[in-house]
């Protein structure tokens, strides 16, 4: 397809053929360029979920929203702890208390994240709640980083040409590419990390475009849906490392962890999970520490490359994660990003 066009592209899709990734990139420049009908965007988007989306066509779009974006001053090897959301379990924020956790063990942790869009409250709803602000630049989220060990990348403030899809994606209701790409468009590239995916189809896929990348990662998906490694039941896993991936099951019961029931786990508005977040930190225990331990664990043990077998990685990774919270790191990491983004940039 020399020179691309919706209805060659839409075509192309309704038989069933893959897209290259010059192809998916010049769509993806259009979305965020405005430049192009609603009724093609919507069909664009359901064609291509429902043909199933490639390796190629995700790299290919994800390279557009970069390319987009201005230098990012962040040079430091970094963790994420992110997912796709969309599993509809409407638990509190793990992922967003592991990455404090993981902070707290030493690591620099770039977070990366938007508004709620499956769940009561996104990791920027949290965070707010939590008077951090979302607001920085990238200069300042680098020195936020400096002083606190962790920092957040709002991605609106990052990916402006990615409102354009907002209302088309509102409408449709359903997780569409643009929904599995975003963990993987932070705009520090950070290369280790846990990037929770809620479908089975697609995580795999995630995991290509991570091993291209040369990243090391554990992509995690639990077994009844959770796009965060599960305490109520056993997770498949897709390690990435060396540009290789290979698949896995792991089961939280194998580290002592107890099993979980959904409602344990359930979250509530900004200000309610603010509240989660504040008793997390401070060392209450239960269900949703455990989640937060095991998830902090896989983000731990990427950082420290994944040597040996996976059960030990992750095992050391747990015993980190939970002296970070029983020395008060955790409490005081929290702590220390509030004050350094309140008062950087003003």
């Amino acid at each position: 397809m020399s020179s691309p066009t919706w209805p060659a592209l839409l075509n192309a899709l309704l038989a069933g053929k893959d897209l290259t990734a010059a192809e998916a990139g010049w769509a993806m420049r259009q979305v965020m360029a405005d430049d192009v009908e609603p009724v093609a965007l919507a069909g664009f988007l359901v064609a291509l979920r429902a043909k199933g989306e490639t390796a190629q066509e995700m790299a290919g779009m994800i390279e557009a929203i970069l390319s987009a974006i201005g230098p990012v001053p962040m040079t430091v090897d970094a963790v994420d702890v992110v997912g796709t959301g969309g599993d509809q379990a409407h638990t509190v924020n793990i992922s967003t208390m592991a990455a404090i956790v993981v902070a707290a063990a030493g690591i620099p942790v770039i977070k990366h994240g938007g508004r709620s869009v499956s769940s009561s409250s996104g990791s920027a709803d949290v965070l707010e709640a939590l008077g951090i602000r979302l607001d920085l630049s990238p200069a300042d989220a680098a020195r936020c980083l400096d002083q606190a060990g962790i920092c957040y990348l709002f991605a609106p403030h990052f990916h402006r040409g990615l409102r354009h899809a907002s209302p088309i994606r509102r409408t449709l209701g359903v997780p569409t590419v643009i929904n599995y790409i975003a963990p993987l468009v932070n705009p520090a590239q950070p290369r280790f990390g846990c990037v929770g995916c809620a479908n089975a189809d697609v995580a795999p896929v995630l995991a290509e475009v991570l091993a291209a990348r040369g990243c090391t990662v554990l992509v995690v998906r639990g077994n009844d849906g959770l796009d965060e490694i599960s305490t109520a039941t056993s997770t498949r896993v897709w390690v990435v490392k060396d540009q290789t991936i290979t698949s896995t099951l792991i089961d939280a019961a194998d580290f002592g962890l107890p099993r979980s029931q959904p409602a344990d786990l359930r979250g509530g508005d900004a200000h309610h999970n603010a509240v989660v977040v504040r008793r997390l930190v401070e060392g209450e225990a239960g269900p949703i520490r455990d989640a937060v331990l095991i998830n902090a664990a896989a983000a731990i043990a990427s950082y420290r490359g994944l040597n040996g077998a996976l059960h030990d990685a992750l095992a050391a990774g747990l015993g980190e994660a939970a002296a970070a919270i029983d020395s008060g790191g955790a409490k005081d990491v929290l702590d220390r990003w509030a004050h350094a983004a309140s008062i950087i940039g003003t």
